[in-house]
């Protein structure tokens, strides 16, 4: 009997067929069992559309998202690199993959700055009693048992940075302010909506007015933005405090510290600027700051990899792509937890439709992907048997959206095989896909462009927004509940499909570069990216 390359499986959902037999009773039992695992025309592999109808089927009847969801976000929640949430999602990743049958491991590839994130008390205790919307940054150091409770002061607008030293000894037992008063904490387009014209352009010029004025603010101190809060922490500042509006209703970025021994805290604007209006009007306000954070010395870091062999190219590979790491206001949910569960359903229903694929198909869920694309490109860099032998990566990162863009990255020929693998995709999903070839080669923002760097063919499954940029990427509001799980699912499908027409393709995609015009975003002439080396050791000077 000729083997099948993509028969159904159960074991996918927990289905053991070894254990099956033993709830099998009597000959007639034993030919019903083998009629469902056998089809009737069991001498044939299955054709292209059955087993594109079963990932349909599969994920729009036994879904396994939400559950994915829930364990990872609220259970685990944010996996900041070098923290033990990271840590406990790359295990997560292994023992799902491991109990779908698919052998996964994780694969260090450097080492990070270890920090755990504690608690945050901010609170105002003068002129009134209010609990403040804020937190510490990632790496801020933490305080013990104690608790500061001080006045503020405002980063000053000085003539240069001689006056600048001379003013430093002013912030030693302060809390420093060190953001702009925002002209409003209304979205643009809540504006648009309800503003006249006119005063919606007013406010947009004074915000541009303030915001210049801020840069040259800080300027004349002679330092940075990444180099004050060390100066200030020298002269005996009792913490940093930011606000980094990200021009939402309530919503934060919330990055990293540069602070060594004092607490950088950001407060949500709508709190900050009362604390501004009040310093600047000089009723003294008074903060009380309590933050809690372990320090784990130097921590390895991995990339956890799983795949599904091939079973008549096993050495030649279809990738899909995800970073797993992400910043810790929120949970990561949409930056990159969609991306993830994408992946991870796009393999789980492959192993259960396609177990035996022709070409290997292999998961990458990479880390520090927030701090440059480091497990990534440290992939790419530690698996040149891989890369060269590369058939094609699809790489998800923007979003909870449905997938609504792919681009040709700057290959030659690459219309001919994403056109050939996209008209199997079905209606309703590929309808929405705008393609673009050749395209122009990512040189950055996400991990497709590890592998576009060096040749290889990789893709960028992009989706729709949602308020991506103002409500979720990196913010404090990332979390399960911003999750759209119907567009997720037409996501895991488009994934597994893909992936499975890239892998049966007999003809192995070009690498052939196509001739490059204008970038049309900025106007200059295009430019094929050469190869960043990963980060091995972060975050530890």
């Amino acid at each position: 009997m000729k083997k099948l390359n993509c028969p159904i499986s159960a074991s996918a959902r927990g289905f053991s067929v070894t254990r099956g037999f033993s709830f099998v009773r009597g000959f007639s039992s034993l030919f019903v069992f083998l009629v469902i695992i056998f089809p009737a025309k069991s001498g044939h592999t299955q054709t292209p559309d059955a087993v594109i109808e079963n990932i349909v089927k599969e994920e729009t009847t036994h879904s396994q998202l939400e559950k994915l969801a829930h364990e990872l976000f609220d259970g685990i929640g944010p996996r900041l690199v070098g923290t033990p949430q990271m840590d406990k999602a790359n295990a997560w990743a292994v023992a799902k993959y491991t109990g779908w049958g698919i052998p996964a491991h994780n694969e260090k590839w450097g080492e990070w700055h270890g920090w755990e994130r504690g608690i945050s008390h901010i609170d105002m205790i003068y002129p009134r009693i209010k609990s403040l919307e804020g937190t510490q940054l990632a790496w801020s150091p933490g305080m013990g048992d104690k608790t500061v409770t001080s006045d503020l002061v405002i980063l000053p607008d000085l003539e240069d940075s001689i006056a600048f030293q001379k003013w430093l000894p002013a912030v030693k037992g302060k809390f420093v302010m060190v953001s702009m008063l925002q002209p409003t904490g209304r979205p643009d387009d809540n504006w648009q909506q309800f503003a006249t014209k006119e005063s919606f352009d007013k406010m947009k010029a004074e915000r541009t007015a303030l915001t210049a004025a801020w840069a040259q603010r800080i300027k004349k101190t002679g330092y940075t933005n990444k180099t004050l809060p060390l100066a200030l922490e020298k002269a005996g500042a009792a913490g940093i405090v930011g606000s980094n509006w990200s021009a939402g209703f309530g919503v934060d970025k919330i990055f990293g510290a540069y602070t060594k021994t004092i607490p950088t805290i950001d407060i949500a604007l709508e709190d900050y600027g009362m604390l501004y209006r009040l310093t600047e009007s000089g009723d003294k306000p008074r903060i009380s700051v309590h933050t809690e954070a372990k320090e784990r010395g130097v921590v390895p870091t991995f990339n956890t990899i799983a795949e599904i062999k091939g079973s008549e190219k096993p050495n030649e590979y279809v990738i899909l792509s995800a970073h797993f790491d992400s910043w810790d206001g929120g949970t990561g949910a949409t930056d990159n937890g969609t991306g993830t569960l994408t992946m991870m359903e796009a393999m789980r229903i492959l192993k259960l439709v396609c177990p035996h694929p022709k070409r290997t198909i292999l998961v990458g869920h990479w880390g520090s992907e927030e701090e440059g694309l480091n497990g990534s490109r440290a992939f790419v860099e530690d698996h040149p048997e891989i890369v060269k032998n590369i058939q094609a990566v699809f790489n998800q990162d923007n979003g909870t959206g449905r997938v609504v863009n792919l681009a040709g990255q700057g290959f030659l020929h690459a219309s001919e095989f994403l056109t050939r693998w996209l008209s199997k995709v079905p209606s309703d999903i590929r309808d929405s896909i705008h393609t673009s070839f050749p395209g122009i080669p990512g040189g950055g923002g996400s991990d497709f462009a590890s592998f576009v760097a060096v040749g290889a063919p990789a893709f960028s499954l992009s989706s729709l927004s949602w308020s991506y940029f103002n409500y979720t990427w990196h913010t404090n509001r990332d979390t399960y509940d911003k999750i759209v799980f119907d567009d997720l699912r037409k996501n895991a499908i488009l994934a597994a499909t893909m992936a499975y027409m890239a892998s049966e393709d007999p003809v192995t995609t070009s690498r052939e570069r196509a001739e490059l015009q204008v970038n049309p975003r900025t106007g200059q002439q295009a430019k094929w990216p050469t190869q960043t080396k990963a980060i091995r050791k972060g975050g530890l000077d």
